[in-house]
């Protein structure tokens, strides 16, 4: 302590006790006396009244400090001055003075505590301050002693050092700013070479060196030109983003995401993406229907280039038609397979940026790149359907843009053939239904398909009303499926098919479109070779065994009258659009022939050309209902009607006759009754003529209507040569057992395409029609037997035989070996018969079960119109009937013989008793009112009583009474 006095002596400084003089604001402070205190302490403390004193005091006192308080005094003295007024007044003063230095004196001596420990503060800081001068004055000592010890040359050193260092560092700033300037080259180059991702890496570095140096000028202006690259990197990257939209590269995409990421824009990115996305779709269906209307114009006029699409779209010819639209989706489906493409790429590159930020980053930097990919996830699955509604709204302009009912058949399948793939591609893409396809597509199928129907319908009379009902030659082992209207059936492994004849799959999943045409390919470009079928080989081959019969042979057929006009031709070509196929050769003509003559030796399926043509609409009709399954149930209803009609025709060309009928045998049943009657009512146009005060809704139903057709005049029915018309019955009646069959072979393929709410209408058709073709059978044939053998002369026979014998006779009658010669005829007829149109073994058991089971009801009958009979009669008849028996086994192979006990229990009967006989009366009521009555007065007359005889009688009237 006594050093820092003895410095700060030598140095002239003060002690803080002697330096408290010479502070100013002190000398202005003046502190009362001890005896002042002392005396204001005394003086009488009322608080109140010193407050008034203080408040009575004018404000004017409390103003600045420059108020001359005596001047104001004296300023207000009165001009006539009193004494007494004036001591008053000075009284009044001394009081308020006195007041006011008592409270101030009270302040004072509140607040000198503090006042003496701030004073005490402010010692301490002068004390510090005059040591802090001290230390300050004793370095700036030392500083010039080591001045003085170092020489000039070392200073020199270090200054040139420190230059040196100086100069290194502008180097570098000159380099740099040298790089910065030639970057305008490099950029350009990197964008020529599409490496957006480097260039943008390049700019954001130059400006960040720009920025460490733009306190020089040309650098300040290299900074503004890097923001205008950057921006023009931007527009050429925006420009490279829409070329993925058409044809998507992998290297090129991940260089744009890349270059995106590195500006912080992903998701601004994919906005534009689905931008281009749209406006690929608009400008790309414009410009392939804009190609195909100039082409087909002849000139480039400009004026097409002005219209709008929906617009243009109606300018496009019906012969191009089909190739624009078949180009149209060509260039849709490469839009959006580079969307497909594009979120593969997102989904395996999400993954791997999930797998990396496992491994380790920066939570912030996840958050935010988890949040872009959650973003760009939603907007693709958000513009699969958007893009797909556009794909449909333009398709569906430019299908609304031309008629299709203008198509033919051919063409239109092609057309719904490209829609349907479409909508395929739509569904793989979106999982949509193609709700706006479907619509538009569906109402105009089913009007084109009405008509259609209606033209097949009339054409299909036309071919009914002209059919020979000769054998169309086809291979034993034919199917529908070698035909061409049913190849669709095979491509697409239709549920028809067998699972044992299907092709074992090597995988059990299914590859869709998107992963087939993936890596290349059009999946529109297999229409292209649609049209381009294989030859059918269904036809059997020729039969004959020289040149000069298959000469001779088609000479029968070489002339137009000869000719039927359905073999002239496979079909026509109508005005709806039913494209031919070929004539038919002279060739096919011939063998067909030829063929006639061993058609007995192949097990081949009976079919004429109508049933073939039946077939192949039956295939058509399928082929659009496979394409197009919302129209199923309309396509099936109208090829119900096909077969309806078929059955329909057969019946009334071969199985109605009114006079077979009324004998009860050999019938339909009440199910083919009731099917005929439905047709008719439903379908077939009973009246011809047009009624003109029809009202509309009856013409409408008459228009949905056929004409009932007629046999061809070239048909006869009536020789007994041909046993009345058999081949031609037989041809007909088994080519509907064949198309029965084929419609059966159908159903599953049927079954699965059709509408849940609509399948018990499909279920009916089969269960009530379908199954009903073969009962046809039984009435068409009926008529043929009823014919074939003479049973009115049997009965003639029968009523020349003496049955009222005495004696047993060994020889049985005549009328039997007549009846058996009247077999054996039929059977060479049929023998005969056969050599021309091979005779299925149903038809041939059906045909000798209503000959013999007419031969017993005619048997019956005439044991029936016997006059007298005796009980060696009644032996005579057993006699005769085991004879024809035995005969007739030896033609046929049919057993049991039909009706043998009918006519073995009417023999029988003779020997009943009375009552025994009311019990067989009563339980046999097969047998007619005559045959019971002459029963019962003939043969039982000789051992019953009249009275027994009328009661039997009239139980006969009982059981005859409910049938009339």
């Amino acid at each position: 302590m006594q050093k820092i006095k003895s410095l700060m002596t030598r140095q002239g400084l003060k002690s803080p006790q002697e330096s408290l003089g010479d502070l100013g604001a002190m000398e202005s402070l003046r502190v009362p006396g001890k005896e002042e205190f002392r005396e204001l302490r005394e003086q009488p403390c009322d608080p109140q009244a010193e407050q008034e004193l203080i408040n009575s005091i004018e404000q004017v006192y409390f103003s600045a400090d420059s108020f001359d308080i005596v001047k104001y005094e004296l300023e207000k003295l009165p001009p006539v001055l009193n004494l007494q007024e004036l001591e008053e007044y000075r009284d009044k003063l001394k009081q308020q003075q006195a007041a006011v230095s008592k409270k101030v004196a009270d302040l004072i001596l509140e607040k000198q505590p503090a006042y003496v420990k701030e004073l005490e503060r402010v010692t301490s800081l002068q004390t510090g301050l005059q040591l802090a001068a001290v230390i300050c004055t004793n370095g700036r000592r030392h500083l010039n002693i080591a001045k003085e010890g170092f020489t000039q040359a070392s200073l020199g050193l270090l200054a040139n050092q420190r230059k040196r260092q100086l100069l290194i560092g502008l180097l570098k700033s000159l380099r740099t700013i040298k790089t910065l300037q030639r970057t305008d080259v490099r950029l350009s180059e990197m964008l020529e070479e599409e490496d957006y991702p480097g260039a943008i890496q390049l700019c954001l570095e130059c400006q960040k060196a720009a920025s460490t140096f733009k306190h020089y000028s040309c650098i300040s202006e290299l900074n503004s030109k890097l923001q205008d690259t950057l921006e023009q990197i931007e527009e050429q990257l925006d420009v490279a983003l829409s070329k993925i939209c058409k044809n998507f590269d992998i290297n090129h995409y991940t260089k744009v995401q890349q270059a995106y990421r590195l500006l912080g824009k992903t998701q601004t990115a994919m906005d534009q993406l689905h931008m281009h996305f749209t406006q690929a779709i608009h400008n790309t269906v414009f410009q392939v229907v804009l190609g195909y209307v100039e082409l087909c114009a002849g000139n480039t006029d400009t004026k097409f280039q002005k219209l709008q699409y929906k617009d243009l779209c109606t300018h496009v010819t019906p012969d191009s038609y089909i190739p624009c639209l078949a180009d149209l989706c060509k260039a849709l489906w490469e839009v959006m397979l580079s969307y497909y493409r594009t979120m593969e790429w997102h989904e395996k590159h999400d993954n791997e940026d999930t797998a990396s930020a496992s491994e380790g980053s920066s939570m912030m930097g996840t958050e935010e790149t988890n949040f872009d990919r959650g973003y760009v996830k939603k907007k693709l699955e958000h513009g699969l359907t958007r893009i797909w509604q556009d794909v449909q709204l333009k398709v569906k302009t430019y299908l609304l843009g031309t008629d299709l009912s203008i198509f033919k058949y051919d063409d239109f399948i092609f057309v719904l053939d490209i829609i349907s793939r479409l909508m395929q591609v739509g569904e793989e893409f979106c999982g949509s239904k193609s709700e706006v396809l479907q619509e538009s597509i569906r109402k105009q199928s089913v009007n084109y398909f009405k008509n259609y129907h209606r033209t097949r319908l009339d054409e299909l009379r036309m071919f009914l009303e002209n059919e020979t009902w000769e054998l169309c030659p086809v291979k034993s082992n034919f199917s529908i499926l070698q035909l061409h209207e049913f190849k669709f059936m095979e491509q697409s492994r239709s549920p028809s098919v067998s699972p044992s004849k299907q092709p074992v799959s090597t995988s059990s999943k299914t590859v869709t479109l998107f992963e087939q045409y993936c890596s290349g390919g059009n999946p529109f470009e297999i229409q292209a070779n649609h049209k381009d079928e294989e030859t059918e080989d269904v036809l059997a081959s020729n039969g004959y065994e020289s040149d000069e019969q298959e000469k001779s042979a088609y000479q029968e057929y070489d002339s137009d009258s000869d000719v039927p006009e359905e073999l002239k031709r496979d079909y026509v070509d109508e005005q709806t659009g039913d494209a031919p196929v070929k004539s038919v050769s002279r060739e096919t003509l011939k063998s067909r022939k030829k063929s006639d003559y061993s058609l007995n030796k192949v097990n081949a399926p009976i079919l004429t050309n109508t049933t073939l043509n039946v077939i192949r609409l039956v295939g058509k009709y399928m082929q659009m209902m496979n394409i197009l399954k919302p129209i199923a149930f309309d396509v099936i209803h109208f090829m119900s009607q096909l077969f309806d009609y078929y059955l329909y025709a057969i019946y009334t060309f071969f199985g109605r006759n009114d006079s077979l009928e009324s004998t009860g045998l050999g019938l339909s049943s009440s199910r083919l009754r009731t099917t005929l009657n439905r047709i008719q009512e439903s379908l077939i146009d009973l009246e011809v003529s047009a009624d003109p005060t029809a009202t509309l809704t009856a013409a409408e139903e008459r228009k949905e209507k056929v004409p009932s057709p007629h046999l061809s005049h070239l048909v006869v029915l009536t020789s007994g040569d041909t046993l009345y018309g058999l081949a031609e019955r037989v041809v007909a009646t088994e080519s509907l057992v064949f198309l029965a069959e084929q419609f059966e072979f159908l159903q599953p393929h049927l079954d699965a395409v059709m509408p849940a709410v609509k399948k018990p209408f499909l279920q009916q058709f089969y269960s009530q029609t379908v199954s009903t073709a073969s009962e046809l059978r039984k009435p068409i044939y009926w008529i043929v037997a009823g014919k074939a053998i003479d049973y009115e002369q049997m009965l003639l026979l029968m009523a020349n035989v003496k049955w009222d014998v005495k004696e047993i006779m060994s020889q049985h009658n005549i009328y039997v070996d007549a009846l058996l010669k009247e077999f054996e005829q039929f059977n060479r007829r049929l023998n005969e018969v056969s050599k021309r149109v091979r005779i299925p073994l149903p038809v041939s058991n059906i045909l000798w079960e209503h000959c013999i089971r007419l031969a017993n009801r005619t048997i019956v009958e005439g044991y029936a119109n016997v006059k007298k009979c005796s009980n060696e009669g009644r032996a005579l008849m057993q006699l005769d009937f085991q004879q024809f028996l035995m005969k007739l086994e030896k033609l046929t192979d049919i057993r049991p013989i039909p009706d043998k006990e009918f006519v073995e229990t009417y023999i029988k009967a003779y020997y009943l008793t009375e009552n025994d006989m009311e019990r067989w009366i009563k339980e046999h009521r097969e047998y007619s009112t005559k045959q019971l009555t002459n029963l019962v007065n003939v043969c039982l007359g000789s051992h019953i009583n009249k009275k027994a005889r009328q009661k039997l009688l009239a139980a006969i009237d009982d059981i005859d009474r409910p049938k009339r």
